[in-house]
């Protein structure tokens, strides 16, 4: 049953009453935070308000807002530090940048490996249907299309074709991709206010062909993993779709399932 005085809180708070009359109450507190996330209340490495201050603003218990709050840490859209509060994720984390990047090195003693990015395209086009139905734009409008490939250890592992709505990363260019040495995803946050905080994936076994083999360095007829990702931000809005093929010979693509 949902605290009437929760719901007069929320009320109170700007934002109207949250979700269906049956929610719980903590899922209410965690609609909001995900309110003050979305409008840039605070911005991605700041601290939020403790659990304190946040209870006393909802006029809730310190326990109801830290169900909540547990919530979104776990979901890796805050992040807690012990001794100094709890902050809004960023992937400029080094534990959060690579958390879409599932491959790892057959080798179980295996190094980090380093990472450098060959940047082929990028460039404004007009959206193809099955592009403009993934990312929810109308077809014809302008996209972002990014092409590189990822080399792991000096050996070229991942070709990637990226879209992103034009209109969302206005003035994203080849230049400022090569000139930023963070992740991709740390620049759409930065320079673009767009944070990615999930995504969805399809997986299936491809063979190479002559320009894909040439750019990974495999022979035609060679497996490869193709993973498509289509990732999203707050409001489960899609904000880029991602085709991308794995070389596996000396690497794996790992999954956690709970």
């Amino acid at each position: 049953m949902v605290s009437t005085v929760g719901v007069g809180v929320a009320a109170g708070a700007g934002v109207g009453v949250v979700g269906p009359s049956f929610s719980p109450l903590y899922q209410q507190i965690k609609s909001l935070i995900l309110r003050s996330l979305q409008s840039g209340e605070w911005r991605p490495g700041e601290a939020i308000p403790s659990e304190i201050e946040l209870a006393a603003r909802f006029k809730v218990s310190q326990g109801t807002v830290r169900k909540a709050v547990d919530e979104l840490a776990a979901e890796n859209l805050l992040m807690r530090r012990q001794g100094k509060g709890t902050f809004v994720a960023t992937h400029a984390e080094e534990q959060v940048q690579y958390r879409f990047l599932r491959l790892a090195s057959d080798r179980p003693d295996a190094l980090p490996a380093s990472e450098r990015r060959e940047l082929l395209d990028c460039r404004r086009l007009r959206a193809p249907v099955d592009v403009a139905r993934a990312l929810q734009i109308k077809a014809g409008e302008m996209v972002v299309e990014v092409r590189r490939v990822l080399h792991f250890s000096g050996q070229p592992v991942v070709l990637d074709d990226i879209w992103l709505p034009g209109h969302m990363f206005k003035g994203l260019t080849a230049d400022r991709l090569s000139d930023y040495r963070g992740p991709m995803y740390g620049l759409f946050e930065s320079e673009f206010g767009v944070r990615m905080i999930r995504a969805e994936e399809k997986l299936r076994a491809v063979l190479a062909d002559e320009a894909v083999g040439a750019l990974l360095q495999v022979d035609v007829g060679a497996p490869l993993l193709s993973v498509e990702r289509l990732s999203f931000t707050y409001g489960d809005q899609p904000v880029e779709l991602r085709r991308g093929l794995y070389r596996t010979d000396h690497h794996h693509y790992r999954n956690e399932l709970s």
